[in-house]
């Protein structure tokens, strides 16, 4: 039996526009919204998986008597053997916004040199 927030290993069967499918022990059916797959925009989601594909999805919510589950990938490291699943840092692109006016004159330095 499934749990909310248990991070499970999914199969891929399949996707629309609006979010992935996947199949969890041949018994559950499961979507990946697309807003569930990034804290990024998502311009399509056949740029994150491939049909056949194994991932793992942390469990949101389950549906027990239609055997259906809501699965999210976001902030998660989604195709690591399920042994070595961390979260993604949170911050999205604080890092390179704290780092980019150092990366910038290092490279004008570069070019000042020539």
């Amino acid at each position: 039996m499934l749990k909310k927030d248990e991070i499970i290993k999914c199969i891929v069967t399949g996707f629309k526009d609006y979010g992935i499918f996947v199949k969890v022990n041949n018994e559950y059916n499961g979507l990946i919204h697309i807003s569930e797959i990034s804290g990024s925009f998502v311009r399509n989601v056949s740029d994150y998986v491939e049909v056949g594909e194994e991932i793992y999805a942390k469990v949101i919510e389950i549906d027990e008597e239609n055997k259906h589950i809501k699965l999210t990938i976001k902030d998660m490291n989604y195709k690591v053997d399920g042994n070595n699943i961390k979260e993604i840092d949170k911050n999205g692109f604080m890092p390179l916004k704290q780092n980019l006016n150092i990366w910038i004159n290092e490279k004008i330095k570069e070019i000042q040199k020539f």
